[in-house]
């Protein structure tokens, strides 16, 4: 199925299917793509990005008296902190891997690229392998996307995208010397197949992304269906 333009919607439909999606990666890699002693599991995306919703100039003890003093208040939600992401475990404990889909709010401010950026470098050298599936083209904050941030903090190397090509789909070996896979693709082609490391060997399963989407996507409400296709036909 090709991938939707989910860039031209409200960012809490693709919150939905973002969570849809998350399930059924989750329930494909139970269902017998992982190898015995691995579990794949949804687990809040905290200590992702999220910078605070308020700043105030002082603090005061009577509620009318901070209103009053609110500086800036951050009117979008940002279901970036909502989300799930599949997380691979041995057994109940160890991280062995986590597949990260990024959510508009990853990248909607330098304080959330930031965050987002630290602490993907924080997961590959934990040991820890990573995929990362950004279908948001990239802002003045990531021009070159989210996988170049990523990687220099690693190595300065060139990385450009295709003209038609902005959205990437990115596979990361973590360890002492991290490796990265990647793919670059646009609105209209299927998702890559991609692996999805276990070992520092590179030992991999296929990370099931193109027939999950598929499947969430079927399950979306036919309302939500038309307001991802109707911008991207206009």
């Amino acid at each position: 199925m090709p991938i939707h333009d989910w860039a031209q919607v409200d960012a809490g439909c693709f919150h939905h299917f973002h969570l849809s999606w998350a399930c059924r990666i989750s329930d494909a890699l139970n269902r017998g793509l992982l190898p015995k002693g691995l579990v794949a599991l949804l687990e809040p995306s905290c200590g992702w990005p999220i910078p605070a919703a308020l700043v105030r100039s002082g603090r005061r003890s009577d509620d009318d008296a901070v209103s009053d003093r609110i500086q800036a208040k951050r009117e979008r939600i940002n279901y970036a902190k909502r989300k799930d992401r599949v997380v691979i475990r041995h057994g109940l404990g160890r991280v062995v891997a986590i597949i990260e889909l990024v959510s508009p709010g990853n990248k909607d401010s330098s304080n959330a690229l930031r965050s987002f950026v630290t602490k993907a470098c924080d997961i590959l050298n934990q040991g820890i392998h990573l995929v990362i599936v950004d279908l948001f083209p990239p802002t003045p904050r990531d021009p070159q996307g989210l996988h170049k941030a990523i990687w220099d903090e690693f190595e300065d190397v060139p990385f450009e995208f295709l003209p038609d090509k902005p959205l990437t789909v990115a596979s990361y070996v973590g360890g002492d010397s991290p490796t990265a896979y990647v793919e670059t693709i646009g609105v209209g082609d299927p998702l890559p197949p991609i692996p999805l490391f276990l070992t520092e060997d590179e030992d991999y399963v296929p990370c099931p992304l193109e027939a999950t989407y598929m499947e969430a996507w079927a399950a979306l409400p036919a309302l939500l269906q038309e307001l991802v296709e109707t911008p991207a036909e206009a």
